[in-house]
């Protein structure tokens, strides 16, 4: 059987053996550890073995995992094993100041419409319990709306294809252009970027890197295999997004309905607010492009209304109807 060695498979074998090596009090040697790592057991040979074994020891140095080697004797005086003490490896007691747990808060806030928010919500918990209980005492930050998009209904088969190496295809409507295309890409890196999330990656029809923004991808990712054409070592996907999309200025004025209370940063960037009635105000303001500004409004769910342009209520009803459509295919 051979052993996958993709990014999650890897990371499914570096946990394990820590795992395997913070469960015993004694160092096990490597015949022990070869037995009790699932990854292991599909190695072809002892030579194969060993040379995934230094590396993944290697691995876990690097990470910082306080790995102990000791001699145990057993049939030759000199055989070794291996363990993680846990008193080296438990993160100390953290003590925040107040000014440093409303810090963290607010950056866990960044994620509250994303897909990732269910375990920033539990770190949150845990982290501002001052009694260990996991109940938060405050609430950081009233009125301050960090976002970081994930809510697109592309993020989350985007994040499972890049963390499992796998190319992918999805219809995506470049800005300017008419009828949405078909791309095939090996997907390297999903970076956020002034509140945008960004797919960089190697487009197979184009025969070169390309930069995608995942609010202008129409349909559903498929995944299709594995990579071909894996991130260089040189890949700066931040500089890359920066290089491309640096350049975007507010080109359209859009008009939204905002409810009262709500919608802050959209109101700080506003042209023009205008008091509809105790419930509603109308902001105007101006943005990059309707698609583009769709994933925002999406991200208001019911505050927020979108009025003009017709390319931007467009936009926003097809991202609502997309997300609907995941929904029930779960």
């Amino acid at each position: 059987m051979a052993v996958s060695n993709t990014p999650r498979a890897k990371t499914e074998r570096l946990m394990n053996l820590t795992m395997c090596l913070l469960s015993t009090r004694r160092a096990l040697p490597k015949a022990r550890i070869r037995t009790m790592v699932e990854s292991y057991a599909g190695v072809a040979s002892d030579e194969a073995f060993e040379r995934m074994f230094e590396r993944d020891k290697d691995e876990l140095r690097e990470l910082g995992i306080p790995l102990v080697t000791e001699h145990i004797g057993g049939a030759f005086d000199d055989e070794v094993g291996y363990r993680i003490d846990q008193r080296d490896y438990a993160l100390p007691e953290i003590d925040l100041e107040p000014d440093e747990l409303a810090v963290v808060g607010l950056a866990t806030r960044t994620w509250e419409h994303a897909a990732l928010a269910p375990s920033a919500a539990t770190a949150w918990r845990k982290v501002s319990s001052a009694d260990g209980t996991g109940e938060a005492t405050e609430t950081p930050f009233v009125g301050i709306e960090p976002s970081v998009g994930g809510g697109e209904p592309a993020f989350a088969a985007l994040k499972d294809a890049t963390l499992g190496a796998r190319s992918v295809t999805f219809d995506y409507a470049k800005g300017g252009a008419g009828r949405p295309q078909t791309r095939r890409v090996d997907p390297w890196s999903l970076t956020a970027w002034r509140g945008r999330w960004y797919l960089t990656g190697y487009d197979h029809d184009r025969g070169e890197p390309r930069i995608f923004r995942l609010s202008r991808i129409t349909s559903a990712v498929q995944a299709t295999g594995p990579l071909t054409h894996p991130a260089p070592d040189e890949h700066d996907p931040q500089a890359a997004i920066e290089a491309i999309a640096g350049g975007e200025r507010a080109t359209t004025s859009a008009v939204l309905r905002v409810r009262v209370g709500a919608g802050h940063s959209l109101r700080r960037r506003a042209r023009s607010t205008t008091t509809l009635d105790d419930d509603w105000d109308r902001v105007e303001l101006e943005i990059p492009s309707p698609v583009a500004f769709a994933e925002e409004v999406v991200g208001y769910g019911a505050d927020v209304v979108a009025e003009q342009p017709p390319e931007l209520v467009d936009a926003v009803v097809a991202r609502l109807r997309g997300v609907l459509g995941q929904g029930e295919t779960r």
